[in-house]
């Protein structure tokens, strides 16, 4: 049986979860505990230990900062482990592109899962099972000229993210046939970096995951359209 996660604050960051693997022993213990996150979801989380600090650093050093001008969505109030039928964040809006496939009376979740080298917040459809539905992803006011998201998911993992404008038409496509994995499992998940651009990029839509899979936006990242009135600072 494979064994579900767990999260518990970590003794040296606190206030940020980390992973614990459940043994055999403590199946019946912790059954109470995860009996929500294994009624809604069916993904098997990245094995491995947490990273050295040195580790931590040049992965992150693998991501570029942000540019003048970009409004970045980072998650780090959201709950771990906590399926929702939406998300709502600098007046990006974060949901499910429709009712599930597989499940069509089933509510579509999206979930919050942790990057176990960084404690990240990453977001994910919580649906594995279901994943002929993508994320989708709404973008504020008049839209985007440029939207940037910092992904990473399980092993093999497809990703294809598309970019509309307001009316359906499609802007521009880039794909992977698999997220960056790690060479040991002692290395850090990677992290994949994709741009998309537009004159108005109204929404996006993230899929690839098929059942047993994730793939987790760990940052969004955009540069509003002229007209875009930004929200308030949450």
């Amino acid at each position: 049986m494979t064994s579900r996660p767990s999260f518990f604050p970590s003794p040296s960051r606190p206030g940020i979860p980390s992973l614990a693997w459940a043994g055999t022993s403590l199946l019946g213990g912790l059954a109470a505990a995860l009996s929500m996150v294994a009624a809604e979801t069916s993904f098997t989380p990245p094995p491995g230990p947490m990273a050295t600090p040195a580790q931590i650093a040049a992965l992150l050093a693998t991501v570029p900062q942000p540019a003048t001008g970009e409004t970045v969505v980072d998650f780090e109030k959201a709950v771990i482990g906590e399926p929702r039928p939406r998300w709502e964040e600098h007046g990006v809006v974060f949901e499910l592109a429709g009712a599930l496939q597989r499940t069509p009376a089933a509510k579509p979740r999206i979930m919050f899962f942790p990057h176990l080298a960084t404690g990240h917040k990453g977001i994910l459809n919580a649906m594995a099972t279901d994943q002929g539905v993508p994320l989708k992803v709404t973008l504020p006011g008049q839209g985007a000229t440029s939207v940037t998201l910092v992904v990473w998911g399980s092993t093999g993992c497809p990703a294809v993210v598309e970019a509309f404008t307001r009316d359906g038409t499609l802007l521009e496509k880039k794909s992977v046939a698999a997220v960056p994995g790690r060479q040991s499992p002692a290395e850090p998940v990677p992290f994949l970096v994709l741009t998309l651009r537009g004159d108005a990029i109204s929404y996006l839509h993230l899929s690839g995951p098929r059942a047993g899979e994730f793939l987790a936006v760990d940052e969004l990242r955009f540069v509003p359209s002229a007209q875009t009135v930004r929200p308030a600072k949450d």
